[in-house]
């Protein structure tokens, strides 16, 4: 996945490169490699990531979850070679637990999320994600169900949507965007990305539109966290996966903004904590920590990874290896 505040032009499976794959592929390899062992795709998108790592571990069964019938029907085609030891289900990553007990898994050995929006989303026009194209209101990472930006737009009053923009978007001037668009859809309801672009950038100071690239980016993400209740699914998403490793297994997560990073942060930190009460000379075999932290912090992408692929600009990747169960 990628960036959620880049445009695109469109792009085949094989040209997709996926973001930080190699680090991604060497965190995870002393989890997966030379046994049988299995892994969950929690964002599979168009199975970039996923090809690589069945490719590299001969042994692997691999689960790969993704809220989008498109992206699942064009990662299939993919991953057909492999056909025999992956199982691929049409579910949002918060759901893993009841797809893995519906698998007869009881505990995973890696597990990767790979946040965002994914590079097919962003490369069709049609699906609304980016400003840059005119497309209907849409946003919706699973077409088939859910409200569209379009019905947050015009339906939402001033305070929810200026909240939605602040909150998710962090958006500085929210109020102003919402009370513009409270007068737009007063005349007629908003149906385009490029009618939605252009009235956020003439809700925003002319000093402010210089800086911090396209003006509308930070609406535009808040809708479409908004849509598919992102946050909330990983708040769900990251503690399940966590309790679902194996000890000695490993997650890799790619972020690309910093609410999401945040949450991804403070689920880490809970369980690398040692829970020992303070006073007592050696920790408790049964409050010591129950993940390691691999990364120190987040993790950039390097210069020449960013220069092939301007995608992984703004990502930031936090991992870490479980090192006891819970008691």
């Amino acid at each position: 996945m990628d960036a959620p505040d880049r445009t695109a032009h469109t792009v085949s499976s094989a040209a997709h490169v996926p973001v930080l794959l190699e680090r991604t592929l060497a965190l995870l390899a002393p989890a997966l490699a030379d046994r049988p062992a299995v892994a969950v795709d929690a964002t599979l998108g168009l199975g970039g990531h996923a090809e690589a790592l069945l490719a590299a571990h001969p042994q692997l069964t691999l689960v790969g979850l993704d809220r989008d019938p498109a992206a699942l029907s064009r990662s299939r085609e993919r991953l057909a070679p492999f056909a025999r030891r992956v199982h691929l289900v049409h579910a949002v990553y918060d759901r893993m637990p009841e797809v893995l007990d519906e698998l007869g898994m009881g505990g995973v050995d890696g597990v990767l999320f790979d946040l965002g929006v994914s590079s097919m989303q962003l490369d069709v026009a049609e699906r609304g994600f980016a400003y840059a194209q005119d497309a209907p209101l849409d946003m919706r990472m699973d077409a088939s169900q859910g409200i569209t930006a379009a019905e947050v737009v015009n339906s939402y009053p001033v305070p929810r949507l200026a909240k939605v923009l602040r909150d998710y978007g962090e958006e500085h001037f929210a109020l102003r965007i919402a009370q513009a668009i409270a007068r737009a859809r007063r005349t007629a309801p908003l149906r385009s990305t490029a009618e939605l672009a252009e009235l956020v950038r003439s809700a925003i100071p002319a000093a402010t539109r210089r800086h911090g690239g396209h003006p509308a980016k930070r609406t535009f993400q808040a809708l479409r966290i908004e849509v598919n209740g992102e946050l909330e699914a990983l708040r769900a998403a990251m503690p399940a996966a966590l309790a679902a490793l194996q000890v000695g297994g490993r997650v890799v997560v790619l972020s690309y903004q910093s609410l999401e990073d945040r949450i991804v942060k403070q689920a880490l930190a809970a369980l690398a904590t040692d829970r020992t009460p303070v006073g007592l000379p050696v920790s408790l075999a049964d409050r010591g920590p129950e993940l390691r932290l691999l990364t120190r912090g987040s993790e950039p992408a390097t210069d020449a990874e960013i220069a092939d692929n301007p995608r992984a600009a703004s990502v930031r990747l936090r991992a870490a290896e479980r090192i006891r169960k819970a008691s």
